[in-house]
């Protein structure tokens, strides 16, 4: 050919073998994640006259990083895991550490070095959250408490794998690996040094993350969607995404999947959310494919018959050393059995933090490629396990509801921490309903089913009118528009009741579906009317600037608008002229 086109080949190499295998994979009711691994051993070892560049297939593989930490920051819920902290927290860092140790000392054992055990173990001690989420929909349990519980327990084993990749790196020489970057800078620095400064880098781009990022990211994606552009919206997804975790890598020194993570997490809170996640969601898919191809790449299936020991052993870890120690956990912290035996059946995989994490370890020296193939292979094999985990866990908790002593000793005697947390749960969910009532505008259908004057608009027309928009909120009494003020905005009444004071004592009262204020924006005049909220009213808030913008993009509303507003000066007109009851000595 006369170009190169081994990176085309590549893709379209991997795409058409993790179709395949993952379609495979789902007819066999098995986790499609399945089948995109296989489809990367196949390609590292089995297709003729196609040789897989590894180097090239790393680097998509870290897209594939920054797009899923992307996604998991973008879906990060602050509010849940608070409610199920109390074991959620506790009971993820005991069980990280208790199953790290069991996997270290079983690797040691092996003749393997301490990081090459401490990396193991934190690879077999955490479980995947998209492989949980799968299952726990598959049998509508994801809504339930202890659904609820077992998804905050991976956050926080997730939360805790962000923080073993920030330390890692700095720690890496101390543990037998070498420095990033070839250099020696942790052993001449010392290890408090080393993890100090790598401490001071993070606290750093965290709290310019945190402090400018909810200012400055959900205003960038505002601007952007205004232009009623798809492809640029997109784009300044994957550009924010990508972008901030370069620049936290370049600037930082922090990993790629952290700043990756804290994007997505800041942008959490924007009203744009939902659709900067819908619309990254097909390139994060597509590059998360490549990831785990990637990984697949790395296995070597001889290693089922070359260490079938060494496999059972991660086996035996994964699939019964730490569910036993979750199960205890739960217990020891005093919930039923069938809270145990869900986080037991949750915890008896590996998945994508696995990855992630023992490629790191590879690329620092810390963990050899015999490692990437036991954890792979452990992955393979217990993603297919799972779901006969959750059908054994299903029986064994009919079969303890059942038998009344067995119920009374392990469900109903330890009832109470979980119908607390129930009510915590239920208090979260309020308070997330208040806050998303506070901060929500109206879809395009109700924009146009209240506000009549956007009905003549598209759909996508609408859904972009509503970014225009600004939630505004009033309570009893409070004054809206003040006579004689410059006119700086319009309000639309979405619900409650106002009340306009037209001067001689003469008021009008609007209510849900009226507009105000729009006129003195036409005109350009001062406000020539009191305008005070008689009861709690929710608005959306049209800036000067913003209003003319949609009167020069959409015309077709201006007559409606004009209607509108001859009617209402109509109305006022008629009010004026009528006389006053108080007047007539009545």
């Amino acid at each position: 050919m006369p170009h190169d086109v081994s990176l085309i080949a590549l893709f379209a190499v991997a795409f058409v073998l993790a179709s395949v295998f993952g379609y495979i994979a789902t007819r066999l009711r098995l986790p499609p994640l399945v089948g995109y691994l296989v489809a990367g051993a196949m390609m590292a070892k089995s297709i003729p006259g196609f040789q897989a560049d590894t180097g090239m297939a790393g680097q998509l593989a870290e897209i594939g990083v920054i797009l899923l930490m992307f996604g998991v920051g973008l879906h990060f819920s602050v509010g849940a895991l608070l409610a199920v902290r109390r074991i959620a927290v506790a009971g993820a860092v005991a069980q990280i550490v208790i199953a790290t140790l069991l996997g270290a000392g079983m690797v040691m054992l092996w003749g393997w070095s301490l990081g090459a055990g401490l990396v193991l173990g934190l690879c077999l001690s955490v479980a995947s959250t998209v492989v949980l989420v799968k299952a726990l929909e598959e049998r509508n349990a994801l809504a339930t408490t202890n659904g609820r519980i077992a998804v905050g327990w991976l956050v926080v084993e997730d939360l805790a794998m962000v923080l073993v990749l920030v330390l890692l790196p700095a720690l890496a020489e101390v543990l037998g690996g070498q420095a990033p970057g070839g250099g020696d800078g942790g052993t001449e620095r010392g290890l408090l040094v080393t993890l100090a400064i790598t401490l001071v880098k993070v606290a750093a781009f965290a709290a310019l993350a945190l402090l400018l990022g909810p200012r400055v990211m959900p205003w960038i994606l505002r601007q952007v969607a205004r232009t009623g552009s798809r492809e640029l919206f997109t784009l300044c997804v994957l550009t924010l995404s990508v972008g901030i975790a370069f620049g936290a890598a370049a600037l930082f020194d922090v990993s790629f999947a952290l700043g990756a993570f804290f994007a997505g997490m800041v942008l959490n809170e924007s009203d744009l959310s939902h659709k900067a996640a819908s619309q990254s969601l097909p390139l994060q898919d597509a590059f998360a494919v490549l990831f785990f191809v990637s990984v697949g790449m790395l296995f070597d299936p001889s290693i089922i018959v070359k260490e079938p020991l060494l496999l059972a052993g991660v086996l035996f870890i994964i699939l019964v050393g730490k569910s036993l120690v979750a199960f205890g956990l739960v217990m020891l912290l005093g919930y039923p059995a069938s809270t145990a035996m869900t986080i037991a059946a949750a915890l008896s995989q590996i998945g994508e933090f696995s990855f992630i994490l023992a490629g790191l370890g590879i690329n620092y020296g810390l963990l050899p490629k015999e490692g990437m193939s036991l954890i792979v292979a452990g992955a393979l094999i217990t993603i297919m396990l799972n779901p006969l985990a959750f059908s054994v866990t299903a029986r064994l908790i009919e079969h303890v509801h059942r038998h009344g002593g067995l119920r009374q000793r392990f469900e109903t005697a330890r009832h109470a921490p979980l119908s607390h947390l129930e009510h915590e749960l239920e208090k979260a969910r309020l308070r997330a309903e208040e806050r998303a009532a506070k901060h929500r505008t109206l879809s395009p259908q109700e924009l146009a089913e209240r506000f009549p004057m956007f009905a003549v608009l598209t759909h996508e027309e609408r859904e972009l009118v509503m970014l225009y928009f600004h939630p505004h909120a009033a309570r009893p009494g409070e004054r809206i528009i003040q006579k004689g003020a410059k006119a700086d905005a319009a309000y639309f009444l979405s619900s409650g009741e106002v009340e306009v004071d037209l001067g001689r004592k003469k008021r009008v009262k609007l209510k849900p579906g009226d507009v105000f204020g729009e006129m003195a924006l036409i005109s350009g005049q001062p406000r020539s009317a009191n305008v005070t909220a008689l009861d709690y009213c929710t608005l959306l808030k049209l800036t000067t600037s913003d209003f003319r913008e949609i009167m020069r993009r959409f015309p077709q509303v201006r007559a409606p608008l004009a209607e509108l507003a001859a009617a209402r000066d109509e109305m006022n007109r008629r009010q004026a002229e009528e006389p006053d009851p108080r007047d007539l000595g009545t």
